[in-house]
């Protein structure tokens, strides 16, 4: 049903879309095309519903929320209306991309953007904001997996099988390094060569450190510059995606190295309490090197030869 005090003219309704019984839509609300709005919903004023997206039983969506095409939001899901903090509408709002699912019992904190095609685990609770195609559970929610990224074969789990030498992996120009490790009663040692075992020469290095497991670092792309990651102590999980495939790595041993190539998206998360992340790059920093838009990536890398 339309809420009766709302006015048709400002009320949008798309073609096809099914609104089931006891739910309401306040005036100034747009629903798209093909929607399946499920019964007890509460879709207020200034919501916008992209097409095709489902919305099960129990769910109400505040003022500001804007649901992308293809979105799917399990029952009972919660959207918080505000940051507590007394922040502006537009800052509180909730957006949820394109092809992002919502497992039942969720609740999702004001300001959040969960992106495209993410997943959020039924009864998790989320407050920052999730990656494109992550995959997340737990309360407070964290990353655990990305979708459509495939885990990279035995050997990157277990670098002790891996040839010394470079290992293709399944996204363009990105390879798994094992360099030689020397144990002795004296202790162990272990040894790169720039422009041989690493391939290229550096010019700048850095260290991540004391990442909380559920935050993510990366996100971004480079446009020159080469990178060379080594997880010195504990672990972590490293995501490339050169617009076309992606896949994901783990990296756990100071003897393993992942190269990174221009023009590949890289997101990094799952950080072990005690992991240090060494990082060598081609290049010194630049910011006009990044890209750190995902859809200005894919235009810049699948446009160009």
């Amino acid at each position: 049903m339309v809420h009766p005090l709302a006015e048709c003219r400002s009320t949008s309704l798309g073609s096809g879309t099914k609104i089931w019984q006891f739910s309401i839509i306040e005036t100034g609300a747009i629903i798209g095309a093909e929607c399946n709005i499920c019964s007890h919903c509460l879709v207020h004023g200034g919501v916008v519903v992209g097409d095709r997206v489902t919305i099960k039983n129990g769910v109400e969506l505040p003022p500001g929320t804007e649901i992308g095409d293809d979105a799917f939001i399990g029952p009972n899901a919660s959207f918080a209306a505000t940051n507590g903090r007394g922040a502006a509408a537009r800052d509180a709002r909730i957006r949820v991309l394109k092809g992002a699912s919502i497992g039942g019992g969720a609740v999702i904190a004001a300001g959040v953007t969960i992106g495209e095609n993410a997943m959020i685990g039924a009864g998790a609770v989320v407050t920052l904001s999730v990656p494109r195609n992550a995959i997340v559970v737990g309360n407070p929610a964290r990353i655990i997996g990305y979708s459509d990224a495939p885990a990279a074969a035995a050997p990157v789990l277990a670098p002790e099988r891996m040839p010394i030498g470079a290992t293709p992996s399944n996204v363009k120009g990105v390879s798994l390094h094992r360099m030689p490790l020397i144990e002795d009663i004296r202790g162990n040692l272990t040894v790169g060569e720039f422009e041989r075992s690493v391939p290229f020469a550096a010019r700048r290095y850095f260290m991540v450190v004391g990442v909380p497991s559920l935050e993510t670092r990366g996100e971004h792309a480079h446009r020159e510059c080469e990178e060379f990651l080594i997880c010195v102590t504990g672990s972590c999980r490293v995501v490339a995606d050169d617009g076309e495939r992606r896949q994901e790595f783990r990296l756990d041993s100071l003897d393993q190295g992942l190269y990174l190539p221009p023009r590949v998206w890289r997101t990094h998360f799952g950080y072990s309490s005690d992991a240090i992340l060494l990082v060598f790059a081609s290049h010194h920093y630049d910011p006009d090197d990044y890209i750190r838009d995902y859809d200005q990536f894919r235009r810049e890398v699948l446009q160009s030869p």
